[in-house]
């Protein structure tokens, strides 16, 4: 039972000191009506955004936690989590430029998103870029910049989340990032439906295996520098 009264939008938006309209609220949250009536895209606003991530505070905060949006239109949650993350970066590893942007990029790489539609995969995969390069100040010519690309080439995916596939009709296919340290990283894919069994094998006759025993990686790749994901 929830044990406080629960308040609607527009009273949270006044205990907060809101002060937008509706309409100026709608246009934000909207790009138009024919969107939402073809996919019923209604972006969530930021406040609603905060609110949802301080439930989790410290596994949004955290540089190698996964986050995974199955709908993440351009970046409202995404963007929001990967601030935090360079937030915990800036504090723990800001002394040394070698592990901060090495750090930096281990938050970029456990950052996932499904998104349905052309233009919000892409303003997403931009708007991260955008966060990330600001904070390393890097450059489109850099390999910062050139290695986040690719990463989120491969991390925010065009598909259904639904159906767990591409917008080609193939298998979705995340990779999963790891930092080995000195400068070296590990990348594995595995398929999403096989990823979303994990649960069901909790109470089975094969709840005691190892994950690494029930699911296999599609490919696994060698240790990789910043230069070699940028080239």
């Amino acid at each position: 039972m929830l044990s406080e009264p629960v308040t609607t939008l527009e009273e949270h938006r006044k205990i907060r000191g809101g002060s937008m309209t509706t309409n100026q609220s709608s246009a934000r949250l909207v790009k138009s009506k024919q969107r939402v009536a073809d996919h019923g895209e209604v972006f969530t606003p930021n406040w609603m955004v905060d609110d949802m991530l301080d439930l989790v505070k410290a596994e949004s905060e955290r540089i190698d936690s996964r986050v995974l949006e199955p709908a993440c239109g351009s970046g409202n949650f995404l963007v929001p989590v990967l601030r935090r993350k360079l937030a915990t970066v800036e504090a723990r590893y800001g002394k040394s430029d070698f592990e901060r942007r090495h750090q930096a990029l281990l938050a970029l790489m456990c950052i996932y998103g499904i998104e349905l539609l052309t233009d919000n995969a892409v303003e997403c995969r931009e708007n991260l870029v955008d966060v990330f390069a600001s904070y390393l100040n890097a450059k489109p010519s850099d390999d910062w910049h050139r290695a986040a690309e690719r990463v989120l080439a491969a991390n925010i995916i065009r598909g259904d989340a639904l159906s767990m596939t591409t917008a080609e009709g193939e298998p979705i296919v995340f990779p999963e990032w790891g930092y080995l340290g000195k400068g070296k990283f590990q990348r594995r894919d595995f398929r999403y439906d096989n990823l979303t069994q994990r649960a069901s094998f909790q109470g089975t006759l094969w709840d005691h295996l190892e994950e690494t025993e029930i699911f296999r990686p599609t490919k696994e790749y060698p240790a990789m520098t910043v230069e070699q994901i940028a080239s």
